[in-house]
C-alpha cells in the first residue's frame, strides 16, 4: 500500500504549548546553521508579546490527529501594513511533505486579511529549497536597501519582497 501522509492543519498560536513549539523548531534549524542572534531570542521567547500583541500571527501546521507541531511561520507587523514572513521552520521528519508550502500560503492569505500592504522575507542562500518554495510563491530578490526595515539580520544574504 503506499505511503499516504497524514493530513496537516494550519491555525494561529494560541497556547504557551504552541509558543514553546515554535521556539523549538526555530532554535533547532537556526542554531544548526547559523548563530542565533539575540533578535532571534527576543522574538522567539516571546511569540504572543513580540509578534502577536503587536498585530502579527503564528501560524503553526499540526498532524491531524496526532496534533503534533510540524512547522511553523510568523507574520511580524511593522508600520504601514508592512509585515515580515519570518522564522519558518519545518521539523526534520516532515520536511518533502509539502508543509513548508503549506505554511507560506497560509501566511500570505493571513497577511491579507490582516491587512498587508507588502509583505518582505530574509533568508539565507545557503537554504535553496526555501529560497525556490518563497519564488514559486511569488516572491521576488530585492536589495539591501529596497528593504522596509533597518537591522535586519546579520546571516540574510537574500531579501525578498512579495510581488
Amino acid at each position: 500500500m503506499p505511503y499516504a501522509p497524514a493530513p496537516i492543519a494550519v491555525s494561529s498560536i494560541a497556547t504557551q504549548a504552541d509558543a514553546d513549539a515554535f521556539r523549538v523548531l526555530n532554535e533547532e534549524w537556526i542554531s544548526g546553521l547559523f548563530t542565533l542572534e539575540e533578535a532571534d531570542r527576543a522574538v522567539l521567547g516571546d511569540p504572543f508579546g513580540r509578534i502577536v500583541d503587536p498585530g502579527g500571527d503564528v501560524l503553526l501546521a499540526r498532524t491531524t490527529g496526532a496534533d503534533a507541531v510540524v512547522g511553523c511561520v510568523a507574520l511580524l507587523a511593522y508600520p504601514d501594513a508592512v509585515f515580515e514572513l519570518a522564522k519558518m521552520a519545518v521539523a526534520p521528519a516532515a520536511q518533502g511533505r509539502g508543509i513548508g508550502r503549506r505554511l507560506v500560503g497560509a501566511a500570505i492569505d493571513r497577511a491579507r486579511v490582516l491587512g498587508a500592504a507588502q509583505v518582505f522575507l530574509g533568508t539565507n542562500s545557503k537554504l535553496g529549497p526555501a529560497i525556490h518554495l518563497y519564488e514559486d510563491a511569488g516572491f521576488v530578490r530585492i536589495p539591501r536597501d529596497r528593504l522596509p526595515v533597518a537591522d535586519y539580520y546579520a546571516r540574510a544574504d537574500v531579501l525578498m519582497k512579495l510581488m
